[in-house]
């Protein structure tokens, strides 16, 4: 492609939204335009990059016989009200009536349309297993869309989904795709970890994601330094050691009066207590159900384990009026002891193993010191909800749990029959018995991937592409364009290139050379083939490695190979 005649524009300002690095430098690359917020134009230089990402799931996918579909993103209310989910879902499904007044949405996944689909033509085992795959926009209206094809309304998503005839088929099948992406994400140069992960309101009974390794990452994982233990926050464990107090040591409960403090952070400095002898008292409605959790003052609830804990659709904490229903008084004074209305207790493992803690009191402006457990409390489920820190440890080795920022990239599910029972897709066994198809769900974020792999390879000049997914390979920059030899030079090695199969763009414009190095390097092209007079006179053109910054001096008729070799050697 010759540069010139390249729709693109590159920026010298970073645009005010932009505010990490990825999207600054898609802006200031010409890559993306926005639309609106979180909607954005895909430009040729942005495209090439995902058109090489979806080439790459392409293939891998091809060798694991999985088989591409198409499927609308305007999807019917009937199919998501019969899986159960259009009234679950939330605020991010946009939904809409035609001019029948029949409710539609965008899809922001496509489970129902693929089982609809599946199950019009399933009849028999022998037909399974099927794995199928789309790549195809997708819509959830995010409320804060941030950070550019991070966090956007509308992307580009490759979403597959597997039946089979049981779980145990349907577990080789979960497997193969975890391998099919880890070949995935390898090809694609970026630095990734498959984690644990919660599913979320896809559903089912296992995931893992693929996180791509940046400290801007939205996502907190936790990685053993011992084991290849690795598990996003929301679903990490540790190992828990319940000490055990004596009931000797157990004082009386005595009320004290906290005018004013609510907080934990505020009753601990004024009672001169340290936050872990408090125990935090917060109601949430589970799936409507009003329910009282218990957790250490000094650390964090985790709603993802509480939620996976009871298969719960939604979990939320109350408002004050259930509040104060439950307990007579306002938040920042709940506690286990004395509540005004009996509902179902749930405590996290952190609560139990010491003595004489501190809770609300169920009144106003008061907390109840001396408080224990068993003695004047019973919870009904007591279990890991808290968040895991840096520094607990592994829950399979005991080794050092450490944290990392990730971005995930890609996510695979095992969902069991969550969809095939709610939306009846069944076939005959060889029994002649109707049973249930058992399905997985395994997800990439195209345009995310690209981001991701920009956020990971960065410098203050621009983009460090990774070989594979770099729109183009190789830039040839003629320097001196009033010069025929320096002109000839540059399009010969332009064409040689192109017609031995690089991908290849010449940087044609009546530009001084200073510019024309600021705009490789921005963009990123993994190499550039420098010509200029000085080097002609030698009969060698100067090669650039953007990676690293190394330059070689290679002769003119060796450019090919050294392009070549070196794009091999990447790729590997």
């Amino acid at each position: 492609m010759r540069i010139g005649q390249m729709f693109y524009h590159t920026l010298k300002e970073v645009p005010k939204e932009a505010q990490i690095p990825s999207h600054q430098l898609m802006f200031r690359a010409g890559m993306i335009q926005q639309l609106s917020s979180g909607v954005y134009n895909y430009l040729p230089l942005a495209l090439k990059s995902i058109r090489k990402i979806e080439n790459i799931i392409r293939d891998e996918l091809s060798k694991r016989e999985c088989q591409e579909v198409l499927l609308p993103v305007v999807q019917p209310a009937e199919l998501w009200k019969e899986s159960g989910r259009w009234d679950f879902y939330g605020a991010e499904l946009l939904r809409f009536k035609d001019r029948k007044e029949n409710d539609f949405c965008l899809g922001p996944t496509h489970e129902e349309v693929v089982t609809d689909m599946v199950r019009k033509v399933l009849k028999s085992y022998r037909q399974l297993p099927w794995n199928i795959f789309q790549i195809q926009t997708k819509f959830r209206d995010e409320v804060r869309p941030r950070f550019g094809l991070m966090r956007g309304r509308e992307f580009i998503m490759k979403d597959g989904y597997s039946f089979d005839i049981d779980e145990e088929s349907s577990k080789e099948t979960y497997n193969k795709m975890y391998e099919a992406y880890q070949a995935i994400f390898k090809r694609t140069g970026v630095q990734f970890r498959a984690v644990e992960a919660v599913t979320g309101n896809i559903g089912g009974s296992m995931s893992h994601e693929f996180q791509v390794l940046a400290k801007s990452g939205e996502d907190l994982i936790m990685s053993c330094v011992n084991c290849d233990y690795a598990a996003n926050v929301e679903i990490a464990s540790s190992v828990y050691e319940k000490a055990t107090v004596e009931k000797k040591f157990y004082l009386d409960v005595t009320d004290i009066h906290t005018p004013g403090q609510k907080t934990i952070d505020e009753v601990s400095a004024f009672l001169e207590k340290d936050s872990h002898s408090f125990i935090k008292s917060l109601v949430y409605i589970i799936d409507e159900e009003p329910v009282l959790v218990l957790i250490r003052g000094d650390k964090d609830l985790n709603e993802a384990k509480l939620m996976t804990y009871f298969g719960a659709n939604s979990v939320e904490l109350a408002d004050d009026i259930v509040i104060e229903q439950i307990s007579g008084t306002v938040a920042g004074f709940v506690g286990p002891v004395g509540l005004k209305k009996n509902i179902k207790i749930v405590a996290d493992y952190s609560v139990y193993g010491q003595a004489n803690m501190i809770t609300g009191a169920n009144r106003n402006e008061y907390h109840i010191v001396n408080v224990n457990p068993e003695r004047d409390f019973e919870a009904s489920v007591v279990d890991d909800f808290g968040f895991v820190a840096s520094g607990d440890r592994c829950p399979r080795c005991r080794g050092v749990l450490e944290d990392y920022r990730g971005i995930e990239v890609g996510q695979v599910f095992s969902l069991g029959i969550k969809y095939s029972k709610s939306m009846n897709c069944t076939f005959l066994d060889k029994d002649g018995k109707e049973q249930l198809a058992v399905m997985g769900c395994y997800g990439i974020g195209v345009g995310r991937t690209m981001a991701a792999a920009i956020e990971q390879n960065h410098d203050e000049n621009g983009i460090i592409w990774p070989i594979s997914i770099a729109p183009y390979e190789v830039v040839v920059l003629p320097l001196q364009m009033n010069s025929e030899e320096v002109v000839a030079a540059g399009e010969s090695i332009y064409a040689e290139l192109k017609e031995l199969g690089a991908d290849v763009a010449l940087d044609d414009r009546e530009e001084r050379a200073g510019f024309k190095f600021k705009d490789a390097d921005l963009i990123g092209y993994p190499l550039q083939v420098i010509i200029g007079r000085k080097s002609l006179d030698k009969g060698v053109v100067e090669v650039k490695i953007r990676k690293s910054g190394e330059k070689f001096e290679v002769l003119i008729q060796n450019v090919f190979q050294f392009v070549q070799k070196y794009i091999s050697d990447e790729k590997e």
